[in-house]
């Protein structure tokens, strides 16, 4: 190493590195400091960085966690990734840059990122979001580290901000609040049937009576649909960036487990049976008034055959709802919930459910399932009281 004291008064120090691994050529390591021994040291903790972790500071000096998070995302972007999985984690990348857009991809440190999610907490955001912005910038640093940016993931040491409870809030959330209650369904089903809009009967029956999700319903093709043996099959979900019917793309469901056949009651086949009928008349008339008529066999098509979004399965859920006394202001997740209660009430086991709602592991499915069989528990002395109340009559000691 050579070490020599400048005009300026401070020194610098050279040495040769370990040499470029891919052209092969000399890399010569040089820093500066007030001192020699401190100059000496930087130049020393500069190679043992290349060699150990093959970080070089020279190389990525000039990349910024911008130019890094743009680079991870194209390369990202190649692999069996949904839209909106895409879009999920653009949007996180686009909050992490109003914070850290400019500094370099090495010197960012856990206490910076940490104090992202701090000020993200303090101006409301929600867990979910904080959570999905934490998991993008892991994936972003665990790239650096791979691709020999950083020597380490700073995320390792982060935490989301989580929301305290308050006693209120606590005493009024249940479980009850994620399922309704058989009278509540009833209420929904039959305002649906009475005052809902076109579809909206046929599209809560078969929520509420198959658990799929809103998506896997309004992916659902007549070819996915065995009349023969009463069943239907999902096989895809609907992405609809925002919510425009012609840029819809159909893609795999949420998970391998969603890959599956749902057996469906007589009277759900029967009212889909009517309904593909009424369809059939009514794409007959509509295709001499759209041109471009899209016709891909969607089970619930618009009247320009083009698919429904999960969206409008949501704002229609809401409608109803405004019309019933039911307090519960949901969207139509509350009927895979509520699917599993009636399951569950029907003594159907725990595995069986899983796989008829397309659940390889779910805390809120199992949550739900152990709620009602426990009440279900608490409501067996009634039960038999109901059943066997004459016998519970009888005298209970012999008369002497």
């Amino acid at each position: 190493m050579k070490c020599d004291k400048l005009d300026s008064g401070v020194w610098e120090c050279v040495a040769d590195g370990p040499r470029d691994p891919i052209t092969n050529k000399r890399n010569q390591i040089r820093r500066r400091s007030k001192t020699k021994s401190a100059a000496k040291k930087k130049v020393e903790e500069e190679i043992s960085k290349i060699e150990t972790y093959g970080v070089n500071g020279k190389r990525v000096k000039s990349l910024t966690f911008d130019d890094v998070a743009w680079e991870w995302l194209g390369v990202y972007s190649l692999g069996k990734i949904k839209a909106s999985t895409i879009r999920s984690r653009t949007s996180s990348i686009k909050v992490l840059l109003r914070y850290i857009a400019g500094a370099r991809i090495e010197k960012i440190d856990s206490r910076a990122l940490q104090n992202i999610l701090t000020d993200m907490d303090l101006k409301g955001n929600s867990v979910s979001t904080m959570e999905n912005v934490k998991v993008t910038a892991g994936l972003i640093f665990k790239y650096a580290f791979q691709h020999k940016m950083r020597i380490d993931n700073p995320i390792s040491y982060v935490v989301v901000p989580k929301k305290v409870l308050t006693v209120e809030e606590i005493e009024n959330t249940t479980i009850e609040e994620k399922y309704f209650e058989r009278s509540e369904l009833e209420e929904f089903l039959e305002t649906a049937t009475t005052n809902g809009l076109y579809l909206d009967k046929e599209w809560f029956f078969l929520l509420a009576f198959t658990g799929i999700r809103a998506g896997e319903m309004c992916a659902l093709k007549w070819t996915d649909v065995f009349f023969d043996r009463k069943a239907i099959r999902i096989t895809k979900t609907i992405d609809m960036p925002n919510h425009n019917m012609r840029k819809y793309e159909l893609t795999p469901p949420k998970t391998k487990a969603s890959i599956r056949e749902i057996e469906v009651d007589d009277e759900t086949m029967d009212m889909l049976k009517h309904h593909k009928i009424i369809q059939a008349k009514i794409k007959l008339s509509q295709r001499q008034r759209h041109a471009d008529y899209h016709d891909q066999n969607f089970v619930f098509n618009r009247t320009n055959g083009y698919p429904y979004s999960p969206r409008m399965v949501y704002d229609r859920t809401l409608r109803i709802i405004k019309k019933t006394s039911i307090t519960k202001l949901e969207g139509p997740h509350i009927f895979r919930h509520t699917h599993i209660t009636m399951l569950a009430e029907s003594g159907v086991d725990l595995k069986t459910i899983m796989d008829r709602v397309g659940h390889e592991d779910s805390k809120t499915t199992t949550e739900v399932y152990m709620h009602v069989t426990e009440k279900m528990k608490k409501d067996a002395p009634e039960r038999l009281k109901v059943h066997y109340g004459n016998i519970l009559k009888l005298p209970k000691q012999i008369q002497m």
